[in-house]
């Protein structure tokens, strides 16, 4: 039952203690490697993490084939700059479905994630680059009645 008390100075025996912050471990396969999913629009990439010299596989390419656009290159390497380690680690990608932008983002989405599984302390660091949520924008349907998703069709008088 609950218990009577006689002063304010026994309200703090009675609090519980406060819960500790999440520690975070390092999740590894049998190969020594991080795995994460990474979604973006309608594209999903699964990222493998190793350390290494720092080569990024695309699809069984080198990303800057798969990947000829510049800006698309320098978004996937973001989470590595700024954890400050670009050129140790290897990263392998399987990627499918969307656009090359949207399968940009999913890289860098997953590749984030699996650096956190491989170095956990590195979380915070990309938690506050934003490189961890997932970017749910994604397209409107298309409604009935309407050209688009919002467009209506042209209006004539006649």
């Amino acid at each position: 039952m609950a218990e009577t008390m006689q002063s304010l100075d026994q309200l703090s025996t009675l609090k519980p203690a406060a819960p500790e912050a999440p520690k975070y471990v390092q999740k590894l396969d049998k190969q020594g490697r991080a795995y994460a999913t990474g979604k973006r629009k309608n594209a999903v990439a699964r990222v493998w993490v190793k350390p290494g010299k720092g080569t990024i596989t695309v699809n069984t390419r080198a990303v800057e084939v798969f990947f000829a656009r510049p800006v698309l290159r320098m978004l996937i390497q973001q989470p590595l700059v700024a954890a400050n380690r670009s050129g140790q680690y290897d990263v392998i990608c399987k990627v499918s479905g969307g656009g090359l932008s949207g399968q940009a983002g999913a890289v860098r989405h997953g590749l984030s994630k699996a650096l956190t599984h491989f170095e956990p302390e590195l979380r915070s660091v990309l938690k506050r680059g934003g490189f961890l949520t997932r970017d749910s924008r994604v397209v409107e349907r298309k409604k009935y009645g309407r050209a688009k998703a919002r467009r209506s069709f042209q209006f004539s008088k006649r």
